[in-house]
């Protein structure tokens, strides 16, 4: 586990008041719960009917969980959900770093689960949250019922030049002048375009304030997921910078044993709000069929 802040200066306050407000944005209930971990403090979004099947929901990296979460909300009308701050990235858990290359996380979410006595359950994430649920899958795949995979780390990557060239210069150059012109380069190349103003202000004072989480989720083999037999559902965007469908495809029909359905969108890292609406009717049908 990493030690120390990942915030700079008054990023804290800043980040925080961010995701307050983008709770407060939300027309629905949400609980707020904090759990004692063996990794630190974790603190959990949790909506929809507590009778409810649940759903884990895992945000993306170096992001707030409610920026992530407003993607699923559709989820919350039938499903009781459960949002967890990842400990060491942006929110109100532990800022001590879980590592994504072993059996951290799996033994993490292990521990939320037994605090609200579920054996297993159906599982979405997006990015890096997508990752976290491959460690799962590989170390305690008995945990999952069926999962859920929305441009997500941890199977392949796309090419490390266009990264540099359209991701880490602008950073660099944004970084040095705090030119609105760098963000809404990275915000386009994140977004195809379509990114909304407020999440480009939030991901700007991430950029500035946070000590960002630079290590991937290890690329999960084959053979870690040898045991891993539940319904998977990937979804890809054809745009996007980090992993996009072209890579992305060919691997995971590769290594996840039972994937169900593969499929992609013309957009970027970051959805659309169209895109959203077609992708929470493809988790939606999805979790009918196999949950």
């Amino acid at each position: 586990m990493g030690k120390g802040t990942i915030y700079k200066k008054d990023g804290k306050r800043l980040i925080t008041q961010h995701y307050d407000n983008y709770l407060k944005s939300f027309d629905i209930d949400v609980e707020q719960i904090y759990i004692d971990t063996s990794y630190g403090k974790t603190h959990v979004l949790a909506a929809g009917p507590p009778e409810g099947k649940t759903v884990f929901v895992f945000q993306g990296g170096n992001c707030i969980n409610p920026m992530t979460l407003s993607w699923f909300l559709p989820l919350t009308e039938k499903y009781r959900v459960y949002a967890p701050d990842t400990i060491g990235h942006p929110g109100y858990s532990s800022e001590g770093r879980i590592s994504a290359r072993d059996n951290s996380f799996a033994l993490w979410i292990k521990e939320l689960m037994d605090h609200f006595q579920i054996a297993s359950s159906a599982f979405v994430g997006p990015s890096y949250g997508a990752g976290i649920i491959m460690r799962l899958a590989a170390f305690m795949p008995d945990k999952i019922d069926c999962s859920v995979l929305v441009s997500p780390a941890g199977i392949s990557l796309g090419s490390k030049a266009k990264m540099i060239q359209k991701i880490l210069f602008p950073l660099v150059l944004f970084h040095g002048t705090s030119s609105q012109r760098h963000l809404d380069k990275i915000a386009d190349t994140m977004s195809d375009h379509s990114m909304k103003e407020m999440d480009k202000r939030i991901i700007g004072d991430v950029f500035k304030y946070i000590r960002l989480e630079q290590e991937m989720p290890k690329l999960t083999t084959r053979e870690e997921l040898s045991d891993y037999n539940a319904p998977t559902l990937v979804i890809a965007g054809t745009k996007d910078i980090f992993f996009p469908e072209s890579s992305l495809n060919k691997a995971t029909k590769e290594i996840i044993p039972n994937l169900t359905a593969f499929k992609s969108y013309e957009m970027g890292h970051f959805p659309s709000e169209g895109h959203l609406v077609k992708i929470n009717q493809d988790i939606a049908e999805f979790l009918k069929m196999h949950y």
